[in-house]
């Protein structure tokens, strides 16, 4: 089967070969409808979550030889949050996934999620945070106690203290409301970085939503 239009038009721009799809997987979906089957799947892991297993020798078997995930998430590297099992138990080939601690955008994860939404096609980016997030809380003390942190944390956690410095005030958990703005800021920054996912928003080809996971319940809210 012939690779999407999308991933044709894409690899022209990047010059990476476009992956062949064996089953119309992402490209069958809209953004909308992708949204929607995170939803459901998040659904299905809170209330009944024993039945969140797949068949992974037979999964793995149908997508040795090429991917085509229906939606990309950045998430925390935190071991509590895997998005493959809180979006309902999926097997592998499903889900893009970047992790790094405090679900940030560098221009390494920038240039995984471009390759996942222009060349494996997938239709939805998810910007990850969740709830007690040690980077965010991290960002936070520095904002109020002009906290250091040894070797590379520093650097690594210096893009949330601006929004960390935006909620500072705000009514509520500072911490709690930080997580979601840091989360809906790097969803807002990821179109404004990349012209090639502001095309695919453009075009209606790709939705990028920022969502918090919640470690007790294990429901996942969207922020946008």
């Amino acid at each position: 089967m012939a690779a999407s239009a999308t991933a044709i038009s894409a690899s022209a721009v990047v010059g990476i070969k476009p992956v062949q799809a064996a089953t119309p997987s992402a490209s069958a979906l809209s953004p909308d409808q992708a949204l929607a089957a995170l939803k459901a799947g998040n659904q299905k892991y809170v209330s009944d979550p024993q039945v969140c297993t797949m068949n992974l020798a037979q999964r793995r078997g149908e997508v040795s030889a090429h991917q085509e995930p229906w939606a990309t998430v950045i998430s925390c590297a935190d071991s509590r949050v895997p998005p493959e099992l809180i979006f309902g138990g999926l097997g592998v080939g499903e889900l893009f996934v970047a992790r790094n601690a405090g679900n940030l955008v560098d221009t390494a994860t920038l240039g995984t999620v471009e390759y996942g939404a222009a060349v494996l096609g997938s239709p939805i980016i998810v910007v990850l945070g969740h709830g007690r997030c040690g980077a965010v809380a991290a960002a936070c003390k520095v904002v109020t106690e002009n906290a250091t942190f040894p070797g590379s944390i520093g650097p690594m956690i210096e893009p949330i203290i601006p929004a960390a410095i935006a909620v500072r005030d705000k009514p509520g958990d500072f911490i709690e409301n930080a997580i979601r703005q840091s989360a809906i800021r790097t969803a807002g920054r990821l179109e404004a970085a990349s012209p090639m996912l502001a095309g695919l928003v453009k075009a209606g080809k790709l939705k990028i939503v920022a969502a918090r996971y919640d470690l007790d319940a294990g429901s996942v809210e969207f922020l946008s």
